[in-house]
């Protein structure tokens, strides 16, 4: 990103060969699911209903004369009710909203990119974001993917096993080996902070790596593993150490939804978070029936910073937040 003075702001924060990088990227995607004959659809960026998820801080509208309304965090609910609706395979190139979330990795605006396949298992899945991922990354890539469970990577890189340790020895396993001090955290907060500090960083640098079975406490549209019900069905994707995607078997029982949505606004409470509203359209959906399907969502621009040997996610978007 160039250094300019103050009053060259106007500038993009991008490099214009990176944005002319970036627009050839976003032709491969259609141009792979196209082959696929997979739909591309749109969905609103604006909702009446809002996440529940407690890690997860949605940004309000607010305007003269018409209802509070919130920007989507992610078009999975929307998407889902085309899916209810008989739409068959569909992906979304979309800008998401997230506040509170800036810096070298995150901006509150951002690209995702979101895909559903229907009759697609976790395994089906996996493979399918390892073609798209190797069409983009084909030069960073010199080994073949690599799969790892939760576990299998906690013991490995952070020397603690997840699903046995208690708060206080995860607590103590992140300060050993991060050399940090933190207070006020649960069990689930502990395990993302290892996920994130020690073992992302530690991952293969040359391979993609996808970590299954997450706990099923970090489950919240995921099935559980019929054979393991403390594991969830879901993956997620990293390229030397940076997280690309996650995704899941979908849960179809509107049932369990309905109860980890109010579990979510709990916690939410708990938390001294308001509770937003519900989207009963999609939970009516479920209630229609959602087909079996499996589905991810990828970051965009971070996946172009991979391809463009950028490390700032400021340099590849036209104008970052501060230039917005």
């Amino acid at each position: 990103m160039s250094q300019d003075h103050p009053n060259e702001t106007w500038r993009p924060s991008a490099a214009i060969s990176v944005l002319r990088q970036r627009a050839e990227i976003l032709q491969r995607i259609r141009r792979f699911f196209a082959e696929r004959q997979v739909m591309e659809v749109e969905t609103p960026a604006l909702s009446h209903a809002a996440s529940s998820e407690v890690h997860l801080q949605t940004l309000q509208v607010k305007a003269s004369g018409m209802p509070t309304t919130y920007l989507h965090t992610s078009p999975e609910l929307a998407m889902k009710r085309l899916l209810a609706a008989g739409s068959g395979d569909i992906y979304q190139l979309c800008k998401v909203f997230r506040a509170g979330e800036q810096g070298g990795r995150h901006n509150p605006e951002f690209t995702l990119l979101e895909w559903y396949r229907l009759d697609f298992d976790m395994a089906a899945l996996m493979q399918e974001v390892a073609d798209l991922l190797t069409t983009v990354l084909s030069h960073r890539l010199t080994a073949e993917p690599l799969t790892l469970s939760y576990r299998q990577a906690f013991i490995e890189y952070a020397q603690v096993d997840p699903f046995t340790a208690t708060s206080a020895q995860l607590q103590t396993a992140f300060e050993q080996q991060s050399q940090q001090q933190m207070t006020g955290m649960g069990e689930q907060d502990w395990l993302d902070l290892i996920l994130s500090f020690i073992v992302q960083p530690q991952l293969p640098k040359d391979r993609l790596v996808f970590i299954t079975g997450f706990p099923a406490a970090q489950a919240s549209m995921a099935k559980l593993d019929a054979q393991d019900p403390s594991v969830a069905r879901r993956f997620e994707v990293f390229v030397s150490g940076l997280e690309l995607a996650n995704g899941f078997e979908e849960l179809t029982d509107s049932a369990q939804q309905q109860q980890r949505i109010e579990a979510e606004q709990a916690r939410r409470q708990a938390a001294g978070l308001p509770c937003l509203p519900v989207d009963t359209h999609f939970l009516a959906a479920l209630q229609a029936g959602l087909p079996p399907c499996s589905g991810v969502a990828l970051g965009v621009d971070r996946l172009v910073m991979l391809a463009s040997g950028q490390h700032q996610i400021a340099d590849v978007l036209s104008f970052d937040f501060d230039r917005a």
